[in-house]
């Protein structure tokens, strides 16, 4: 009685037949109120609670649910650490609606350890590998090199509409972008929601201008063969990897095109802002999480220049020192 009165006072008190409710009858409701999930991030989160939470907690309460349970279930999932930290994000996510609908004290997911998730491989081409790869493209040599040194996603290139095109100013605003959830093509905004104007040089403002000729405002830049949108799954099995083996650069993905333009740029001498405005990443510790790599070299000069620095420093400061009389010897010295 003690305890469930200061559960009351504190607020923390919860009424036993609110957490009598089923995960299987829970987790739908959580969904369903997702409406800020973009389609894909969407699709995704109904299939983890489909294939992976419902067969194992669906019959279950969520007050008959501790953390040693989920901590159990997390560390036997048979899957890739990166997909074990999305099923229990996933899960983790239901249970704080539970607790902000007040049927739970406290989410039984938190804190729950997980498994590190080792830092892939980039690939990044050279200037020379880009080229060979866009010349190897055929029809679609323009879209790798708007892929390869712009830093746009997939999506927001099959998005681009002709209206969004400032080419005298060399600029392209992205706010659009597109992907293909259960065979239908879903439009959204970026990645992060927010617009971003991307800068491109100037041939490749030309090549965009040759591109867009003859088109409508708003039409797309970039269409399929056939006309239509342009879709990942089917461009990259009949352009993207043909053009990898003919330019040797098997096993390639479109998306370590981005990863190119992040090396390019860097070795340009982009810091870590101008990369993240680049790339439209939420933030720069962002950008540096992925690319910390980078900017390895970035340090080696200022290290180097620090050093040049503090000499000159030094020297300027023996140079201007005032004269000190030795009374014993009679002499000035500095």
């Amino acid at each position: 009685m003690d305890q469930t009165a200061a559960a009351v006072v504190t607020g923390a008190y919860v009424h036993p037949t609110k957490s009598r409710i089923s995960v299987g009858e829970w987790a739908p409701r959580w969904l369903a109120a997702q409406g800020q999930l973009k389609p894909s991030t969407r699709a995704r989160y109904a299939g983890i609670v489909r294939v992976q939470v419902l067969p194992r907690w669906g019959t279950t309460m969520l007050a008959d649910i501790t953390h040693a349970d989920v901590a159990s279930w997390v560390s036997s999932l048979p899957l890739a650490p990166a997909s074990v930290r999305q099923v229990h994000r996933v899960f983790s996510l239901i249970f704080d609606l539970a607790v902000r609908d007040g049927r739970l004290a406290r989410n039984p997911a938190a804190r729950v350890p997980l498994p590190r998730v080792p830092q892939p491989d980039r690939r990044f081409l050279t200037h020379g590998e880009a080229d060979s790869l866009a010349r190897a493209a055929g029809s679609y040599d323009v879209l790798i090199r708007l892929l390869a040194f712009t830093g746009l996603r997939f999506g927001e290139a099959a998005a681009l509409r002709v209206a969004r095109l400032d080419l005298l100013r060399r600029r392209i605003e992205v706010a659009e972008s597109v992907t293909e959830v259960g065979g239908r093509a879903e439009f959204g905004t970026p990645k992060t929601h927010q617009r971003r104007a991307v800068l491109v040089t100037r041939s490749l403002a030309d090549a965009l201008a040759t591109q867009a000729a003859a088109k409508r405002p708003e039409d797309y830049v970039f269409t399929a063969e056939k006309g239509g949108i342009l879709r990942l799954r089917n461009w990259r099995r009949a352009v993207f990897d043909p053009a990898t083996v003919a330019a040797g650069l098997t096993g390639l993905t479109p998306h370590d095109l981005r990863h190119t333009v992040a090396s390019l740029a860097v070795s340009a001498g982009a810091n870590v802002k101008a990369v993240q405005r680049l790339l439209g990443h939420a933030s720069a510790a962002m950008t540096l999480d992925v690319y910390s790599g980078l900017f390895d070299e970035d340090l080696d000069v200022l290290v180097d220049r620090l050093e040049v620095h503090s000499a000159r420093a030094l020297a300027d400061s023996a140079r201007t020192a005032a004269p000190v009389i030795d009374l014993h010897k009679g002499r000035v010295s500095r």
